[in-house]
This record gives C-alpha cells, structure tokens and sequence, in this order.
C-alpha cells in the first residue's frame, strides 16, 4: 500500500517537471540575433549612407573614437626614408539606430564580419606608401554593435609609411616617425576623430627593432584646413633612438684601426721603399672602400652628415700618412745629395791644402793657419732657434731630415688624431643632448 502512494508521487513529480520544461522552453540566443539584426538593418530601416547623430542626438557632428595596438615594427630604411608597421586599429562611435533589446542583460552585443552593412567613417592614413588587410585564415576583422548603439570596429592591417628623416647627426640621431590619421570627405561640421581617454595607443611588450629602440611615443592632434574645409586628424609621434653599439663595432673602430695601422710607416726604415709603399696605399684604398660602403646605405642628402666628417678625417689622416712617406723619400735623397757634396767639398779643399804645403814653407803654412782660424772666429755667432734646439733632442742619425720627419710624425700624426677625436665626440654628443 505504501509502495504504491510512493509510486503515485513520483509519476506526479515527473509530470510536473514536464509541464515546467514545456511552458519555458530554451532560448536559442543565436535565432534571436538574428532576428534583432534583420529588424535593425532590414531594408528601408537602416541607411548606411547617412551617418550618425551628434552627442545627445544633436545635429553636431558625430564623434569618432580612436585606439590602436602596435603589434611589430619590421624595419625603418633610412634609404627610402619611411617605416613599416603592423597594428589592430579600432574605431568606436555611437549610432542611435542601432539601438536593440539585450534580453535581461544577456545579449551583450551584435557581431558583424561585413563593413558595408553599417556606416562606417572615411578615416585614411595620410602618410601611407602602402598597406594590406590579413585575410588568412579569415579576414582579420570584425564590429561589435552594443544595446545602446555603440558600434565597435577592428581590424589588423600592415603599413608602410613615410618618415622624412634629419640624418646630420647620423649615426647619433634620433629620429620621429610619425602615424597620420585623417578623415577624406566629412570635415568637422560632420565627423570629429578624438583619442579614446585613457590609454589610446598600445605597444606590444619586448617590442624588437634591429638598429633603433622605441624611446616613447606622443599622441596628437593634426587638424587641416583646405579650401574645401577643415578636417580632423589624429597623429602618433614614434621616437626612436638609433642604436649606437651596430656603427661603433662596423664603422668607427675599423676605420680607427685603418688609421693607426698607417703610422706603421713611421717606424719603417725610410729605405724600405716598397713596405712602406704598400702599406700606405693598401690603407688607403680600404679606407675608401670602407667609405663607399657606408654611403652606399644611405640617401644622397645635401648636407653633411656626422659618419661624413669621420669618415673624411680619417681618410685625410690615411693620406696624409702616405704623403710622409713621399716627403720622407724626397728628403733621403736631398740627405744623400748634400753629402756628396760635402764629401766632394772635402776632398778639393784637401787636395788645395797639400798643394799649398809643397810651395809654402812652415812659418807660411802657420800664419795661413792663424788666418783660418781668424776667419773662423770673426765669423758672426748664430742666433739660437728654438725649433732646431727642439729637434736636435731627437735620436736621429747624423742629424738627416728625413729622419726628423720621420720621428715627428710618429708624435704628430697620434696627438692631432687624439684632439680630432675629443672635439668630434665633445661636439657631437653635445648637438645631441640639445637636440633632446
């Protein structure tokens, strides 16, 4: 008897729960967006031709806001001047008549994949060269519409863009590549592009360039009058700092070597014509070699550039050392020149004296003795220079000019290269630091 209420009970229970499921079906969400889609974008009742009302749903123009994520920077080509960039762009805007019922806070918004079916603004990058949308394996983007009307579009789109560049101070330079957006038909009675408040402009972590580091970035605004009206525009400003360590392993420490291994000559004996000869010329088609090279990678610009005037100097002091060795040879042989000369001097005013010694007797030949060293002595004493005092502390071999030469470049040479260095570095740097 107790078995059966209980049986009873339960077949009540179950058809209770039955009629409960019947009367409150499930929601099928995905059938409802649909139809909310079709009832806001159905023919005759939406246009997306006319864009949207102003703030408060006034007659001013519709307000646009702008954020953008940085993903990558491939690279930044001082030859052609400009930077390519890979970023996902959004925009967010409101549109009354995209207003829908969220269903009890459970439909959080609409998701298109189709630009063409709401309006969208006319926003270009003014400073683009070229430019493509990802596609694969879809296209890489969408728009979110909101209850209330917002509207919410992304995309991932590549870019390169132009970057005028100031290279005088290469490669110790910091250079600004600037991101230009702007509106192409609505000027502002229509269309304002603003910054999103808060963080409008994203950069991925551990962004990597091969030659520059991101210092920071600035946002702005870049508005522009034509003679068919103002237009609103937005700017990022990217400040990028040349990385120094590339140019002072390939440049500057080679072309430093280039130079000090050209006063090896000094240290030549100046009769090694043929090392010395070689060593010079070597150095010197290197150095312009390595010359050639660096501007190879960069743009013809009229001015003087900073890698320019290291460059030049070096390559002047890399001559310089090669005409030493010219001047040096010239005077070996005016040295050699002047001793025969001497030499030769020597043996007539002997011969002269012997032939006087068989004709005149001892007391002739002590008076013209006497009157030698008279004429010796009435001879007017020379005036100290100080130059020569200088150059006669010198080791040099009986006191030949060549080997002065020699010896002072071996000084010379070094301390001018030294000063060109101080003030190069001293001037450089300083223009930099003024620039920040």
């Amino acid at each position: 008897m107790a078995s059966g209420h209980f049986f009873c009970a339960i077949f009540y229970f179950a058809c209770l729960c039955s009629a409960s499921l019947a009367n409150n079906p499930k929601v099928n969400f995905r059938e409802k967006e649909k139809k909310i889609l079709d009832q806001i974008l159905g023919a005759g009742k939406y246009d997306a031709r006319i864009r949207p009302s102003g703030i408060n749903g006034t007659d001013g123009p519709a307000v646009v806001r702008v954020n953008i994520f940085v993903r990558s920077i491939s690279k930044i080509d001082d030859v052609t001047m400009e930077y390519s960039v890979q970023l996902t762009f959004r925009e967010q805007w409101l549109d009354e008549r995209l207003k829908f019922d969220d269903i009890g806070g459970r439909l959080k918004y609409l998701t298109l994949t189709e630009a063409n079916r709401v309006w969208m603004p006319d926003l270009f990058f003014s400073n683009e060269k070229e430019g493509h949308f990802h596609n694969i394996i879809m296209p890489n983007v969408y728009i979110r519409i909101f209850p209330y009307g917002s509207v919410l579009y992304s995309i991932r789109i590549s870019l390169t863009l132009a970057c005028p560049m100031n290279l005088k101070l290469y490669p110790l330079d910091r250079q600004v590549c600037s991101l230009r957006m702007a509106s192409y038909g609505w000027t502002t009675a229509d269309l304002v592009f603003l910054w999103k408040e808060g963080d409008p402009v994203q950069v991925v972590k551990n962004l990597h360039l091969p030659r520059f580091t991101l210092e920071k970035f600035l946002t702005d605004y870049c508005n522009s009058k034509t003679n068919t009206g103002e237009y609103s525009c937005l700017k990022v400003d990217l400040l990028f700092k040349r990385e120094f360590s590339y140019y002072l392993i390939q440049i500057y420490i080679p072309c430093c070597m280039l130079v000090i291994v050209s006063w090896v000559s000094f240290w030549l004996d100046q009769g090694a014509v043929p090392a010395r000869v070689s060593l010079g010329v070597t150095t010197l088609l290197t150095m312009a070699t390595q010359t050639s090279g660096i501007n190879a990678s960069l743009p013809p610009v009229s001015y003087t550039k900073a890698i320019d005037v290291w460059t030049g100097v070096c390559l002047t002091f890399v001559f310089g050392a090669l005409l030493e060795f010219a001047l040096v040879n010239y005077a070996s042989r005016s040295d050699m020149h002047r001793e025969n000369m001497k030499k030769k001097r020597r043996e007539m005013e002997q011969a002269s004296l012997d032939a006087a010694s068989d004709l005149l007797d001892t007391d002739s030949n002590a008076t013209f003795a006497m009157l030698r060293q008279c004429e010796v002595h009435m001879q007017a004493p020379k005036r100290p220079n100080c130059c020569r005092s200088w150059l006669s502390k010198f080791p040099t071999r009986q006191c030949s000019r060549s080997k002065r030469i020699d010896v002072i470049s071996r000084i010379t040479f070094p301390l001018v290269f030294a000063l060109f260095n101080l003030v190069y570095w001293s001037t450089y740097l300083f223009r930099e630091e003024e620039e920040d």
